[in-house]
């Protein structure tokens, strides 16, 4: 008894700890949705569980999914609505992948506990949402490098835990939002506490990994609080810069606006942020005077202004004893004398000043300055002697003086090991000037600047694709190019920071989890908007490629500002990932965890026996009740899906489902799976064993049928097979239920798309092929199925989108066959969706197929237009009708058709397309053209506009004439078919007409 006792224990114990690690069913949903939408998924996804299985890129904590980080996976597809289901998630990273496009969807608000939002060097587009800013707890909001558009969301000012925005090379445009009252938030509202971050982390650094691991990544945590930058450089930004911006409750590091359009003056009020260390406002069009309390700003180190309209004189920058880098160049300063403040600036490396109006001597004592490196002073009003005096910083590189009025050159301090260019100055002008070094522009040196050298070892010759490491092991690094926008040395010949760098990366990235061997760097140069580019190749640690999960992580730490560079020369930085071929999808288990996974196995399987033959006896009781129970009401109770007979469902492709399947697939029909309502009832998203997703119609009692009627309904939708129709995999009909199992179309409905909801962006292109699929779909129906099937609630919630954007026609409802005896039509009851429904079946309730071509014609305006067919009180159809001019371009319909579509590439196409529409509303059905007639048109469009109708790609497919083969064709004698209600689709809840 008491071996039974603990066995029985045991098994509890077991069962309770799996049951603890599966993942929650909304999440597993929403994670097989996504991945459905994704194409280069990693190789480990659709197997087993997410979170128990560990799904490479998923984090869990217990049952719940809180991060997806999948940077650099090569990842295609957008944003899907079900990805914002995931109510716990605090990280997402998808940067690097350049595959994945589309919109940001405002369905993010949905994520109310992210705290990473990290998108870096994706193909998103279109604007950024303004439910971006409801999201109570984002930390990082890193949207660079994709092609966003359209205004800063000013709700963003809400973010009050913000510390890291960069939303830098996009093609945001308009002013820089700032609060108005107290109720209009503004990026004025981002107020932080100090920075302290850096000096702890450089400290971490050195010993956390060995003994203070935990500590590491708890202060990680908190003091990211303390951080706050903003990064806007490389958009379209216009307008002046709000004196609201700044402040002095605010603790701004970094504050980045260069390569835009930004006018008007610098505000007063930066001089009151006393912890900037980064500002940039190069290239843009500011005017008037610069600050004077930009003296203030002692902890700046890089200033960047030039290629602006600066006027005035220039402000003393003496307090400025930190700074590194000062860029003043080509503005329209009052002509100074050179500022007695130059010798200063003990910390000054490079100094810009071309094209300022400066006039007079430069001090000798000047170049004394122990950090100076870089000093240009081209084009200016310099005169008189250029004095090198016997002492100058043995860093000196170069003092570029072209284009001034010096007269004459005078060195006491000996040989020179710098550049000294005095070009086009009148000293350069005497006879025999010219054989003077420094009267030539010195030659680029063409020579690697810098490369990671072998690490006392002979590099390999390495074979296809491998490179060889500082170790000389052949291997496949993981590459890509950190681009650092601020700077604290100009002298790229200067190893010092390299090999720091280099020392920095390598400690950071052999924290356990990382296996990285070597940190290689190569080839540091400037581009044109002054940022240092730096290759930088990762070389994995024990093999000789990572795998998937390793890449992972480091693309994660890069993308999310987790690793600091060494604070002494690098200011703040983005890193682009390459794009990585040689996955090793194998996992890095030792031999110990391996033997105890396979000790842990052999426990759960003996155990899962004992539990399988238990719950097989329980089953088969249960099983003989139900069948005893179920014999004397269910009509399909003898039903042999091998055999056919007249009184049994002839079925082709769906199956009976058993009440409890269902009833487990949706988590005993939980809340969280209910993804549409109707007046028939709940639709539930499903999980089938084979982790294939399903819509699960379950009518309420006061909708359902006969047993006779249901039959007779599934053995008809079990015979609709096309590939623009949503297909019936199965049925319930038992314990007094009614239900029908569809197959799951993941990307919502079209009406999610034209809205925005979906985060599916559709082009011309798109829309084309959509609507091509939705007529192929319907067509099929009035003139391929036997008996022919009226849809009768044509409209856009009804078109949905499957994971190639293939248009699938849904939601048999309202539908009624033809049968012989119709002849043409069926008087029946008006049933429809105001703004979709035919005028000629509502006044002679006389039902043909040409009602149906009413209904596709005002979602063919729907389509074009993104509005609803009666908005505001205006109908779709009329306003088309009163606006329509065929001797102006696009019929001057430019007010009402969807900006989106892109008017100027395909306006003939547009045009025909906006007539057949025209042609489908017709008040008399006999003006109408046949679906048949609407699908070759449609076609037609397409050619004309280089599209073509037979490519297989997102919502594309064959002709009609192709399309029509293989549709299946059976006699069908019953007409008897009505069900109502709506169908479901993912991404949003179905709202009842």
């Amino acid at each position: 008894m008491g071996s039974a006792v603990w066995l029985f224990l045991l098994v509890v114990s077991i069962h309770i700890y799996i049951v603890a690690a599966e993942t929650d069913p909304d999440d597993n949903s929403s994670l097989r949705a996504v991945m459905s939408e994704w194409k280069n998924v990693p190789s480990n996804w659709g197997r087993g569980d997410p979170c128990d299985d560990k799904w490479v890129g998923i984090g869990c904590t217990g049952s719940r999914v809180t991060s997806i980080n999948l940077p650099n996976m090569k990842l295609e597809g957008g944003l899907v609505g079900d990805i914002f289901f995931l109510s716990e998630l605090k990280e997402l990273d998808l940067s690097y992948n350049k595959g994945l496009r589309g919109i940001l969807p405002p369905a993010v608000q949905n994520l109310k506990k992210l705290e990473n939002l990290i998108l870096v060097g994706c193909g998103f587009s279109g604007q950024i949402p303004d439910t971006i800013g409801s999201l109570p707890q984002l930390r990082i909001l890193s949207l660079n490098s994709n092609a966003f558009s359209g205004n800063i969301p000013p709700s963003i000012g809400n973010l009050s835990t913000l510390n890291w925005l960069d939303m830098a090379d996009n093609q945001l445009e308009g002013e820089i939002p700032v609060s108005n009252g107290s109720t209009t938030p503004g990026l004025d509202w981002l107020i932080h506490t100090k920075h302290l971050y850096v000096i702890f982390l450089c400290f971490l650094c050195m010993f956390s990994w060995v003994f203070f691991l935990p500590i590491f990544y708890f202060l990680h945590i908190v003091m990211m609080f303390s951080i706050f930058d903003s990064h806007f450089g490389l958009n379209k930004l216009s307008g002046p810069i709000p004196r609201k911006l700044f402040s002095s409750d605010m603790t701004l590091i970094h504050v980045l606006f260069e390569n835009n359009m930004l006018s008007g003056p610098l505000p007063t009020t930066l001089g009151l942020v006393k912890t900037l260390e980064v500002v940039r406002f190069d290239n843009n069009s500011l005017e008037g005077d610069l600050p004077l309390n930009l003296n203030n700003l002692t902890s700046v180190q890089d200033l960047y202004l030039s290629n602006n309209k600066l006027t005035g004189p220039l402000p003393n920058l003496t307090g400025m004893s930190r700074l590194n880098t000062l860029y003043l160049s080509n503005n329209s300063f009052d002509s100074s004398d050179v500022p007695s403040w130059f010798p200063t600036l003990l910390s000054l490396t490079t100094l810009m000043m071309e094209r300022t109006q400066l006039k007079g001597q430069i001090p000798a004592s000047f170049f004394n300055l122990l950090q100076l490196q870089t000093v240009v002073l081209k084009q200016n009003e310099l005169d008189g002697s250029f004095d090198i005096g016997p002492s100058f910083s043995n860093q000196l590189q170069i003092i570029n003086l072209q284009g001034n009025s010096i007269t004459s050159f005078n060195n006491t301090g000996g040989p020179i090991s710098f550049d000294i260019v005095l070009v086009d100055n009148p000293v350069c002008q005497e006879t025999g000037a010219e054989a003077n070094d420094y009267c030539s522009l010195p030659q680029p040196d063409s020579s690697s600047v810098y490369t990671t050298p072998p690490m006392n070892c002979v590099p390999n010759s390495c074979g296809t694709g491998q490179i060889s490491s500082p170790r000389c092991i052949c291997a496949y690094p993981y590459t890509g190019t950190l681009q650092f926008r601020g700077l604290y040395f100009s002298n790229l010949r200067n190893e010092t920071p390299y090999e720091s760098l280099e020392q920095n990366l390598t400690r950071f990235f052999r924290f356990p989890e990382l296996l990285v061997d070597t940190v290689s760097l190569s080839n540091p140069r400037m581009d044109q908007h002054q940022y240092l580019l730096l290759d930088l190749y990762l070389f994995p640690y024990g093999q000789d490629r990572f795998n998937r999960s390793g890449i992972s992580k480091i693309a994660s730490a890069l993308s999310s500002q987790d690793y600091k560079p060494p604070e002494q020369y690098f200011g703040p930085y983005v890193f682009t990932g390459a794009a990585y071929e040689y996955f090793s999808d194998g996992p890095a288990h030792s031999n110990k965890s391996s033997a105890g996974i396979a000790i842990g196995a052999a426990v759960g399987a003996s155990v899962l026996f004992i539990l399988l033959v238990i719950a097989g006896i329980y089953a088969y009781r249960q099983r003989k009740r139900a069948d005893r129970a179920t014999k004397e009401s269910n009509p399909f109770a003898h039903w042999d899906p091998k055999k056919s007979s007249g009184s049994i469902p002839q079925l082709k492709g769906a199956r009976c489902f058993s009440f409890e399947e269902l009833k487990k697939y949706t988590k005993n029909f939980s809340e969280a799976n209910d993804i549409g309502s109707g007046g028939y009832g709940k639709v539930y998203r499903g999980t089938l064993p084979t982790g294939e997703l399903v819509a699960i119609k379950r009518a309420q009692q006061g909708s359902m049928q006969g047993g006779l009627e249901f039959k007779t309904e599934i053995e008809l939708l079990s015979r609709v097979h096309h590939k623009n129709v949503v297909s019936l995999l199965g049925f319930c009909f038992e314990r007094g239920e009614q239900m029908l199992v569809y197959e799951y179309i993941p990307n919502g409905s079209l009406s999610d798309s034209l809205s925005g909801k979906s985060g599916i962006r559709l082009d011309w292109p798109r829309r084309l092929k959509i609507a091509l699929g939705a007529a192929k779909g319907v067509a099929y129906l009035h003139e391929l199925a036997n008996p022919p099937i009226i849809h009768r609630d044509i409209k856009s919630t009804n078109i949905l989108l499957d994971e190639r954007l293939n248009a699938k026609v849904a939601d048999f409802g309202l539908s009624k066959p033809m049968g012989d005896s119709e002849k043409g039509h069926v008087s029946t009851q008006v049933k429809g969706t105001m703004g979709y429904l035919d005028p000629e079946y509502y006044m002679t309730q006389q039902l043909t197929e040409k009602s149906d071509v009413y209904s596709f014609g005002v979602l063919m305006l729907e389509i074009i237009t993104a509005r609803r067919p009666i908005e505001r009180g205006k109908y779709i159809v009329r306003e088309m009708r009163m606006s329509m001019d065929k001797t102006k371009s696009l019929y001057n319909l430019q007010q009402i058709l969807d900006p989106a579509i892109g008017f100027g590439t395909s306006s003939k196409g547009l045009e025909r397309f906006v007539e057949l529409a025209m042609r489908c509303v017709e008040e008399s059905g006999t003006d109408r053209p046949t679906m048949g007639e609407v699908v070759k048109e449609i076609e037609n469009i397409m050619q004309m506009d280089g599209m073509n109708p037979n490519a297989e790609s997102a919502s594309s497919s064959a002709t009609y004439e192709d399309a029509t083969k293989g549709a299946d064709l059976h006699p069908y004698d019953n007409d008897s078919f009505a069900y109502s209600g709506a169908f479901p689709h993912s991404a949003a809840k179905i709202e009842p007409h």
